[in-house]
């Protein structure tokens, strides 16, 4: 990962979004010219996938002095423990403190999201590199547009191929993937209409991929396409609302069948719609030929994974609240980044 732009609010730089009791604490410690260098550590409540640590980078390069300031850390994607310590910065605690909420924050939501979407990939079947079914994370739609691209990223960081958002691909360094809308199919009144117009005016490397679940039956819809797109067709979409009984294995089974009979082989299935680790390995036992899903709400609507920032050094001098351990917790697996 090559340094990705994650574009750190104003208001997170001037403190607006920290716990104000840290505001107070920093007029305290003003006021009475007192401010120690502190070792502060970071550790999660569950195990899980380490996500967030790239934009926490650059959010202590903007904020803290080069300067009497270390910073030692795990990776980004590793696989972490329960309270083991991720992340640990020995600085000035101010204005290091202001920004205890936000680094917390920051881990916590991203880590939970890498997790999330770690669990749908091994149902899948682990990394494509290893034989798995790849998944796309179409998760945008259910977060703040504020934190879409940040969801997006940490889904990437957990294993998904892909994301359906621009800037989310960007800071993930890989291409946006998406197909069509059922607006534009409802627009045209026709899915057939669409997916011309659409293979008329996108760009040659966009792949064909077509809904195929607006009006008709989905092997019929998936049949007409093909025979109008032939070779270009690259591959059908199923996205089944559950009012209709949702995307199954036998409907997968159905429309492979009929593709290959007409002698469309070439044409993908891809499968969305409410997908969970629960249903992917359905789809995997019972040998569905699906080549990628789409997966959404499971991982942007995670639950986060909660991270505690605990003081363990004052000034050299090894210190901690009642049921931890004074003095800098030895994690052989942190490397020093700053």
């Amino acid at each position: 990962m090559s340094n990705p732009d994650f574009g750190i609010s104003p208001s997170i730089i001037h403190g607006d979004t920290a716990d104000v009791y840290f505001h107070r604490s920093m007029e305290v410690l003003r006021q009475e010219n007192m401010n120690p260098t502190v070792v502060m550590e970071f550790f999660a409540s569950r195990s899980g996938i380490l996500c967030g640590l790239e934009e926490v980078k650059v959010l202590l390069h903007k904020v803290l002095p080069e300067e009497n300031t270390e910073v030692w850390a795990l990776n980004e994607g590793n696989t972490i423990d329960r309270k083991e310590v991720v992340l640990r910065i020995k600085a000035r605690y101010v204005p290091l403190g202001l920004y205890e909420t936000a680094i917390c924050g920051m881990l916590a939501s991203s880590t939970g999201w890498a997790t999330a979407a770690d669990e749908i990939v091994q149902a899948a079947g682990g990394p494509p590199e290893k034989g798995g079914i790849p998944v796309v994370s179409f998760g945008a739609r259910h977060v703040h547009p504020n934190v879409a691209a940040i969801a997006d990223y940490a889904a990437v960081t957990g294993g998904c191929v892909s994301c359906s958002t621009n800037l989310g691909a960007k800071l993930a360094e890989v291409s946006a993937t998406g197909t069509m809308p059922h607006a534009l199919v409802l627009i045209f009144g026709d899915t057939v209409r669409a997916m011309q117009a659409f293979d008329k005016h996108m760009p040659f490397e966009v792949p064909r991929i077509s809904l195929v679940d607006t009006f008709k039956d989905e092997a019929e819809e998936s049949l007409m396409v093909a025979r109008a797109l032939r070779d270009r067709l690259r591959g059908v979409r199923l996205d089944t609302p559950a009012e209709r009984g949702g995307v199954t294995p036998e409907l997968v089974r159905e429309i492979r069948s009929r593709l290959d009979l007409e002698g469309f082989n070439h044409v993908n299935i891809w499968v969305s719609g409410g997908l969970n680790p629960e249903r992917i390995v359905q789809f995997k036992e019972l040998g569905s030929q699906v080549t990628g899903f789409g997966v959404g709400s499971y991982i942007s609507g995670a639950p986060p994974n909660d991270f505690t920032a605990d003081i363990h050094e004052v000034d050299g001098k090894p210190i901690a609240k009642r049921g931890r351990i004074p003095g800098v917790t030895i994690n052989p697996r942190l490397n020093r980044i700053q």
